[in-house]
């Protein structure tokens, strides 16, 4: 019997057998083999198959000549079947495939492995430009060690890799200007809180000079926040832990410093939360901070300790600050009184939908910020 020719395929009829792809996968199973018993009827569904594939599609023998090639090889590549059926591939277009890359993957790569898959090669192509085209590669044995074939599947992925580099671009751009804007806003703070405080050292009023301290203290607070943030890498999870503990080490230099002794230390397991989410956290710290820095040490030469406590389960957290100062003498709960700093903590409690809850008794006071509820010991300043 002659070869035959089916389509746009010319297969020699003597290689018809059962098939193997790779080191012994089968690519015609029983059930192939019962309905597929006319030579005819399988070339036909092999062809079938080759012309359905979108990616371009080579079958090559194994001195590296064309068998057959999907019709989307001949669109792609605007190339002709009679110009590539029996050819060697790398005289196909001129030369134009005689890639060294290709090389290695048909000739060395293959023959060992048996099948490759992803494996990219950038090329010059003519008519074309250069295009990158991602290579899948399979070898094919029969039975009776009648040769083998190479199944050559190519993807065009040019333009994909052009928007990823466009991408990459984009978000380094996205990240330099991201770094620029957190040095400039740090300036910014830094500059207001200068000119308050300059201002609070001019004024006469007692009171005035108060409440710039305290807006003094309160741009401070943001700039320690903001700072932290962007070391933490804003752009994913922030670990709480970590995150609170810095942030209560620069609250302590900046507040306390050696004038005082106090200490303020954080406590707790941790766990994460967004960016957002942090910096709502970190400025509640810093809001409860500072009123125990106001309000627990009325005397500035005692001795004291504030604790800031995080400790999360699944999806439930609570946040406590407690101290070890004058607290309430007859203990029990306590409404915090309706200040700016009571209704910034309440305003970022709602943003984090949690509870504010006040506990004030004559060895401190303890303020929790809780989303849902769970079993916790009292968290208490030593």
């Amino acid at each position: 019997m002659g070869n035959l020719r089916i389509g746009l395929l010319t297969l020699d009829p003597s290689l018809v057998s059962r098939t193997e792809i790779g080191r012994g996968g089968s690519i015609l199973g029983t059930g192939f083999r019962e309905q597929f018993t006319g030579i005819a009827d399988a070339w036909a569904l092999a062809q079938g198959i080759v012309d359905t594939v979108r990616e371009p599609v080579l079958v090559l023998d194994n001195n590296l000549r064309v068998i057959a090639a999907s019709r989307s090889f001949y669109s792609a590549f605007k190339v002709s079947p009679e110009d590539t059926n029996g050819r060697l591939l790398y005289a196909l277009g001129d030369g134009q495939w005689d890639i060294p890359k290709l090389r290695v993957l048909l000739e060395k790569i293959i023959p060992e492995q048996g099948v490759m898959e992803g494996y990219e090669v950038e090329h010059e192509f003519l008519g074309l430009g250069s295009r990158t085209i991602c290579l899948n590669a399979r070898q094919v044995f029969y039975e009776g060690g009648a040769g083998t074939t190479i199944l050559l599947g190519m993807e065009d992925v040019t333009e994909r890799r052009i928007l990823e580099r466009e991408k990459d671009e984009l978000l380094r751009q996205k990240d330099t200007l991201l770094e620029e804007l957190q040095h400039r806003i740090a300036n910014s703070l830094q500059i207001i809180a200068s000119i308050i405080l300059m201002k609070a050292r001019a004024v006469q009023s007692e009171e005035t000079r108060f409440h710039l301290e305290d807006a003094h203290k309160r741009v401070l607070s943001i700039a320690a926040v903001q700072r932290q943030l962007h070391a933490s890498a804003t752009a994913g999870a922030i670990e709480i832990a970590p995150y609170l503990s810095k942030l209560c080490e620069s609250l302590a230099r900046s507040m306390i410093g050696d004038t005082r002794p106090i200490s303020l230390k954080v406590i707790g397991e941790g766990g994460s939360a967004t960016s957002r989410q942090a910096e709502s956290l970190g400025l509640i710290v810093t809001e409860l901070v500072m009123n125990a820095l106001k309000h627990a040490f009325p005397d500035e030469k005692a001795k004291g300790q504030i604790t800031v406590a995080y400790d999360m389960i699944g999806t439930n957290w609570k946040l406590s600050i407690s101290d070890n100062g004058i607290g309430k003498p007859h203990g029990g709960f306590a409404q915090p009184k309706s200040g700016l700093g009571t209704g910034i903590v309440k305003a970022l409690a709602n943003q984090l939908d949690a509870q504010v809850e006040t506990l004030s008794g004559a060895k401190g006071t303890t303020v929790s910020i809780t989303h849902a509820t769970f079993p916790t010991n009292a968290v208490r300043a030593a």
